[in-house]
């Protein structure tokens, strides 16, 4: 399988395209994206920007917020990789994105998971403060709230990503697709390793909850309002709360093709 950042010079490719066809056809967006898209070099500096004006009414400057976000990048290969394999995945999996450019420009679960993959670089950089800053003002953002020690794959689809939480010891691995106001969290006080282990292709519906140090094996399917407090076997769908087995999945990766019914 070829390494996704060889498809690096055709996403922003088409990104900068798309940007030149809105910038001209919409007179009240030109700005913008001759701000974000068409004045920047590479694809990371474009979403630095973004992020940055989301934040720039905040206390830290926008420049500062672009700055490292952009360095980051620029020192984290897996970053670079994770993040275009997220907006692969996006134009993939989700129906209403049309284009490379819209999740750039427009999901703020896309947004939100660039701000989480700056931050877990800082936290494992031993620079927490910072981190644990950029964590805050994407929960006040985007809704989205994601600790910086948090680990997560590429190819992440977050759908809507409203009220999506995933606690300090939570992993979630390659090609996952997320719906809205999902939970991978705790069950007590205690200290240590206590989040949801979330294995690829797994696929988790709106309003689950995933509680304690379990295990969602790969290409489980999780059903939407399910409270999940036990190990989930591969290739099993669940429901109900508790949740429980409903069947073995018909899919090898179910958060491909985002099938959410009960099979």
């Amino acid at each position: 399988m070829n390494d996704i950042l060889e498809k690096l010079d055709e996403v922003w490719g088409e990104i900068r395209k798309e940007a030149e066809s809105v910038a001209e056809k919409e007179p009240a967006l030109t700005s913008l994206f001759e701000d974000v898209i068409l004045s920047r070099a590479t694809l990371f500096e474009a979403i630095g920007c973004r992020i940055s004006r989301k934040f720039a009414a905040k206390a830290m400057p926008e420049s500062l917020v672009r700055e490292i976000f952009v360095y980051v990048c620029s020192k984290n290969e897996d970053v670079r990789r994770n993040i275009l394999r997220d907006i692969v995945a996006i134009y993939d999996r989700d129906p209403a994105c049309s284009s490379y450019l819209e999740p750039v420009m427009y999901f703020k679960g896309f947004q939100a998971i660039c701000v989480h993959r700056m931050a877990h670089v800082l936290w494992n950089a031993g620079r927490r403060h910072l981190a644990l800053y950029f964590q805050s003002l994407s929960s006040e953002i985007y809704g989205v709230d994601i600790h910086p020690a948090a680990k997560f794959g590429g190819g992440i689809l977050l759908d809507h990503a409203t009220s999506f939480v995933a606690g300090e010891t939570s992993v979630v691995e390659d090609d996952v697709s997320i719906l809205h106001e999902v939970t991978l969290g705790g069950t007590s006080t205690e200290c240590g390793d206590r989040h949801p282990k979330v294995r690829s292709g797994v696929l988790i519906g709106a309003g689950a909850k995933l509680l304690g140090n379990i295990e969602i094996g790969m290409g489980a399917k999780i059903g939407a309002g399910s409270v999940v407090l036990c190990d989930v076997p591969a290739h099993t769908t669940v429901a109900g709360v508790p949740a429980k087995s409903i069947c073995s999945s018909k899919e090898r990766m179910p958060s491909l093709n985002m099938n959410q019914h009960l099979e």
